[in-house]
């Protein structure tokens, strides 16, 4: 029998840690066993590692969607930035404009991405 080193229990000669008060013992520690906490610890880490890795992706991923969305952007045909004519009274609108600025009728989605 021997003695735990922290609370001094006598423990099994075999026992990887102390009944008592959990301390790993020398045979624990010869034979590398790690402790909950040990384990708890590596895999915060290995979980670490997958986050950083995964994020780094998400970055790369996000900027290159924003540069073919800005890319798409400016090869935009130029009529898609013209004026855009009323059906009902034939007033020139602004690009993206949802009323008529001269009769107020809503301007149909067919002519918001057209232009008429």
């Amino acid at each position: 029998m021997v003695y735990c080193s922290n609370c001094g229990e006598q423990i099994s000669d075999d026992a990887y840690f102390c009944p008592k008060c959990g301390t790993k013992t020398a045979k624990g520690t010869e034979a590398n066993v790690k402790t909950s906490s040990e384990e708890l610890r590596d895999a915060f880490y290995k979980v670490g590692i997958e986050l950083e890795r995964a994020f780094t992706i998400a970055a790369k991923e996000t900027h290159a969607a924003f540069q073919r969305a800005r890319a798409d952007m400016q090869q935009k045909p130029a009529e898609q930035h013209e004026p855009m004519t009323c059906p009902n009274c034939g007033t020139k609108n602004a690009f993206g404009s949802i009323f008529c600025n001269n009769c107020g009728k809503r301007l149909s989605p067919l002519e918001e991405s057209h232009g008429a």
